[in-house]
């Protein structure tokens, strides 16, 4: 039978409300009946719960946008990979969700409504199945660590080697389980172009709690290995000639670096300006490369901007107020990347001042992000306008991963800056759980 979005969303207003009880009874009725699945999730599931619930409102509403819908279901096939999730999987899920449903939209229940959850969650599993079966690269790399240096207290700059050649485009970020955590994935922006020797680079802030990005910055050393998830991403570097705006909050600067890079390389010679801003003089971590790169460009103008240090003689100011006192922006490629309500603000300010929202690069992520990492969605507690703050848990560069639900503590909420928000089960390639064969 066809879909029947109207059925669906009527019956999901009955679950809507109570979504943080419908998550605790999806997966205590998952796990009660599959408990061997219970090993796959990381130790606490309150983020995950969270995760759950988002995911799947999001999925309802997008019913009335099948192409948005597919490509998004798509994605999370693809991602879920590199956790081994085979088809029976789906079925296990399939069975809590709708079980959850019915439980929840008792009053509102009927065979109709059952037929019409059923055909929905038969589609979405074949889009994913399908796209995970059509995917030909690995689901997951094993990385060496070949360089680790710390840039100030709390940032260090990673340099890894895959055991095999990782194709990706400038802008993109990777998921990365450390074995200090396993079952955890992190999300992190590549701060490089392609290389010649397929290396990448990435800018990581401990965040004060966080078990992956303390892992990376405190405990990860030269010759460590880590796991990789797949490059995902669409702020990617234009082809339109266009001059370039680039504004970085924190690490947030990482994948600006990378699109800036791959610019340089290609030979054009559009205007560049990379607006950096942080909070403190001394979290610039990354200005001796920058000044090289530009020294060696002449067309790339750096901007440091820094918004709490009275002692700083360079520019001082909030992001979004230092994007609007240059000329016009209105013909420029704009990429905005960092903290949450900083990226909002930024993008405020630039289509008010005229820059199609065609011309605005930044990653979406789902709006219920709580570890400020959200390219969308309002100003939340702890979130600032500006850089990178311990207790944001900083945009890109540093992003939780949306695709495990797990963020990087336990009480975390998922966000990115990408592509994917929830995976359903997933296991450690390392220790052979869910999978077969890997990079």
């Amino acid at each position: 039978m066809p879909l029947n979005p109207r059925l669906i969303k009527e019956s999901f207003s009955a679950v809507e409300p109570v979504a943080g009880k419908v998550a605790g009874y999806f997966y205590g009725r998952l796990f009660a009946q599959h408990p061997q699945l219970r090993a796959l999730y990381p130790p606490s599931m309150e983020a995950h719960r969270d995760r759950m619930s988002d995911v799947l409102t999001r999925l309802v509403w997008m019913l009335d946008s099948p192409e948005e819908l597919t490509s998004y279901l798509a994605q999370l096939g693809r991602d879920h990979r590199k956790y081994g999730v085979s088809p029976e999987h789906y079925a296990a899920v399939g069975d809590a969700l709708l079980a959850t449903i019915r439980n929840f939209a008792a009053e509102v229940w009927t065979d109709e409504v059952e037929a019409a959850w059923t055909e929905a969650y038969a589609m979405a599993a074949k889009i994913m199945t399908d796209a995970a079966a059509a995917e030909t690269t690995p689901p997951w790399w094993l990385a060496e660590v070949i360089g680790h240096e710390p840039r100030t207290r709390d940032i260090a700059v990673l340099t890894l080697r895959p055991s095999q050649r990782m194709d990706f485009a400038p802008g993109q970020y990777i998921t990365v389980q450390t074995a200090r955590w396993p079952r955890v994935w992190r999300r992190f922006s590549i701060a490089n172009a392609p290389r010649a020797d397929g290396t990448l680079r990435l800018h990581v802030r401990a965040v004060p709690g966080g078990w992956v990005s303390t892992a990376l910055v405190r405990h990860t050393r030269v010759g460590d290995q880590l796991l990789l998830g797949p490059p995902e991403g669409t702020m990617t570097p234009p082809e339109s000639g266009r001059d370039i705006l680039c504004v970085a909050g924190g690490t947030g600067l990482a994948p600006l670096k990378a699109v800036v890079e791959h610019v340089i390389a290609s030979g054009e010679r559009p205007n560049i300006h990379l607006l950096f801003g942080v909070r403190h003089a001394h979290d610039l971590y990354d200005m001796p490369d920058l000044a090289r790169m530009e020294a060696a460009y002449p067309w790339l103008r750096v901007v440091p901007v820094v918004s709490d240090d009275p002692a700083y003689e360079g520019l001082r100011g909030l992001l979004p107020d230092v994007v609007e006192q240059f000329h016009s922006w209105a013909d420029h490629e704009a990429y905005v990347c960092g903290p949450p309500a900083m990226v909002d603000e930024t993008v405020r300010r630039l289509r008010s001042a005229g820059v199609p929202l065609s011309l605005i690069h930044r990653d979406p992520v789902p709006d219920d992000a709580s570890h400020g990492d959200s390219s969308r969605g309002g100003r939340r507690h702890g979130e600032a306008t500006h850089g990178d703050r311990p207790d944001e848990g900083t945009g890109h560069g540093d992003r939780p991963d949306e695709g495990t639900g797990h963020g990087d503590r336990p009480d975390e909420g998922a966000s990115h800056g990408g592509r994917t928000d929830d995976d359903a089960i997933h296991g450690d390639p390392r220790r052979g759980e869910m999978v077969r064969s890997g990079a």
